[in-house]
């Protein structure tokens, strides 16, 4: 016969313990300051106040004044009586962004060098310009066009800066002649689905490339460095 297990027993088994409550506040804990840091930035240069913070995030003004504490320790924000702007301490972990998307870009640039014959680049949107932040020369042709790290130009020259406007719906590569260098042919495409990464990758050819080639070749280089940066595989 079985014996039934009396209703308060159960309930005990079904209760949460301390630790998984813990673990929960902890995680809302996170969620709420990683909003507030996120609210700051998307303020830009108008600070906002913790009311406003505070609407932003869905809590009171109290929580939010906790939830500054810690980020204000840590440099990542900074506080002028109820106003909020990023801080300092923003800088430091941006720094390190860089470098890791250089990274993980250099081996799929180095593919797409050798596949087209053509420099391949990664190209970042910043404060206006194009900023080519990472390069990789074809290691078999006897010419080709030198491209530095660093190079900057203007977002609507060339096939660079323009592919990082095209929209979802449109075009998936771009295509320019002679708008940064002199005699050289650009093809570009964006890279999609990484959070706040303005970015393409593309080729710089002395000649001008068969865009039915190339084309999906660089938009293929676009989404594996997008598969790569986001920890998702990509299947060939």
């Amino acid at each position: 016969m079985v014996t039934p297990r009396p209703v308060g027993q159960l309930g005990r088994l079904t209760r949460p313990g301390p630790s998984v409550s813990a673990g929960r506040e902890s995680a809302l804990t996170l969620e709420r300051g990683l909003a507030v840091l996120q609210a700051v930035a998307a303020a830009g240069p108008s600070a906002l106040t913790v009311s406003e913070l505070a609407d932003a995030i869905g809590a009171s003004r109290a929580a939010v004044y906790r939830l500054l504490v810690p980020l204000s320790e840590r440099g990542l924000v900074r506080r002028e009586g109820s106003r909020v702007w990023l801080g300092l301490g923003v800088l430091q972990l941006a720094g390190n962004v860089l470098p890791q998307v250089r990274m993980v870009a250099l081996p799929v640039l180095r593919g797409l060098a050798d596949q087209t014959g053509a420099t391949a680049h990664l190209t970042v949107a910043e404060a206006g310009e194009a900023h080519a932040v990472a390069v990789v020369e074809p290691s078999w042709t006897a010419f080709h066009i030198a491209y530095r790290v660093g190079t900057r130009h203007p977002l609507r020259r060339g096939a660079a800066g323009k592919a990082m406007a095209l929209p979802a719906n449109g075009p998936a590569w771009v295509s320019s002649a002679g708008e940064v260098q002199p005699g050289a042919y650009g093809v570009a495409a964006p890279v999609r689905g990484v959070p706040e990464l303005r970015a393409s990758v593309g080729v710089i050819a002395l000649e001008k490339p068969d865009e039915t080639v190339v084309g999906p070749l660089v938009l293929r280089a676009a989404a594996e460095l997008a598969a790569a940066l986001t920890g998702e595989g990509l299947t060939r």
